[in-house]
């Protein structure tokens, strides 16, 4: 019998309650397995003798293990590669800021290092888009909510985690009660994220869309649009041809009407294929009437045999200029992170790397929630 991730939170409630448990053990479970990973059940104290027994039959302290660790040269990224207890394997990456080195007001801000990390969702991913090298591998499997949190858990060893984005491996809105789980989970003790520290991103699963404000309040939205009309979308990403552009912001604008808050489109930057003045012209126009932050994101390559290029830093400065001055709208250009260790944006494929030395903190450009 495949046994169940114990950081799997409707499971274990389930099952606590038709034992005739207090669900609420969970928390004080969840504590302990943070704090001793190596443990085994009859260990947790003052667990009633019932649960005991259930824990032994049906769950796992970890149902996901930590295969390897690579680090970026510049020591800003590190990549986990966790196998799964079916033997696949996902990636998650933490990136880490300085919040020092930005500037707020125009005085440096407070703080110090502080970690993102960037979570999958799928084994895989059915997207396809011609761009990223996770859609390479094709879909292979949905995450469950315990295996989405336990790369929280693994990764919490590493660093102390301040944000997440759900921008690795797979679309979220595709494995939608997991990854709503999962972030419920998240809010909980003895994690006990802040909602607007939490982004969930997609490439416009559009019916999910409708009800994710209403099953998740007040968690973040990024959207993968990646080209200012449907032609070009469709394009470099096949999915689009599924969620029609207007359908989908109809549907950013009735979230962002019950949500009151920004929403964060995502914009990789093609040489020659959506970088071009008039591109830039599109997606102000697409998106004027909205409270948007936009992110421009250069190519990160994908192999050798990539069919596309990176847009050169002129082009991304004349795009960003555009948007701002024309439009007023804010715009900011990811910093490259993780790019030798296959860990940026759009590289996220099963492999292994060299291993790196660690180095200095980056600085704060990256979380656009502050």
């Amino acid at each position: 019998m495949k046994m169940k991730s114990v950081f799997d939170a409707p499971e274990i409630k389930s099952e606590f309650e038709s034992a005739g448990i207090n669900p609420n053990f969970m928390i004080p479970i969840w504590k302990y397995v943070i704090q001793n990973p190596d443990c085994v059940w009859d260990e947790i104290p003052s667990l009633p003798t019932a649960a005991y027994t259930l824990l032994h039959s049906k769950f796992e302290t970890f149902t996901s293990s930590l295969h390897s660790l690579f680090h970026s040269s510049d020591g800003t990224t590190s990549k986990l590669l966790i196998k799964l207890q079916n033997g696949a394997f996902v990636e998650a990456v933490i990136m880490r800021y300085d919040t020092r080195l930005g500037m707020c007001g125009g005085k440096p801000r407070p703080g110090g290092v502080r970690s993102t990390l960037c979570i999958s969702s799928q084994v895989g991913c059915k997207m396809g888009c011609t761009f990223c090298a996770t859609g390479s591998m094709g879909f292979k499997s949905n995450l469950t909510s315990g295996e989405i949190v336990e790369q929280l858990v693994h990764a919490s060893r590493l660093a102390d985690i301040r944000n997440i984005v759900f921008m690795g491996m797979g679309e979220p809105l595709n494995n939608y009660n997991a990854v709503v789980e999962s972030v419920r989970a998240m809010l909980k003790q003895p994690f006990q994220l802040s909602p607007k520290r939490i982004t969930i991103s997609t490439v416009g699963v559009v019916h999910a869309i409708n009800k994710l404000h209403n099953d998740l309040p007040g968690i973040s939205l990024a959207v993968s649009l990646h080209a200012p009309v449907q032609e070009i979308r469709c394009q470099i990403m096949p999915a689009a041809r599924a969620f029609p552009l207007q359908k989908l912001m109809d549907a950013l604008q009735a979230f962002q009407k019950n949500s009151q808050q920004k929403i964060f489109i995502e914009y990789i930057m093609l040489d020659g294929v959506n970088d071009q003045e008039e591109n830039a012209h599109q997606l102000g126009e697409l998106l004027k009437t909205f409270q948007v932050v936009i992110n421009l994101i250069p190519f990160n390559p994908i192999g050798s045999t990539s069919q596309f290029k990176t847009s050169t830093k002129q082009s991304v400065s004349i795009f960003q200029k555009i948007l701002r001055e024309t439009y007023n709208i804010r715009t900011t250009v990811r910093k490259e992170m993780g790019q030798d260790i296959s860990g940026a944006c759009g590289q996220l494929v099963v492999n292994q790397p060299d291993n790196k030395r660690p180095a200095e903190p980056l600085r704060d450009i990256e979380d656009l929630h502050l």
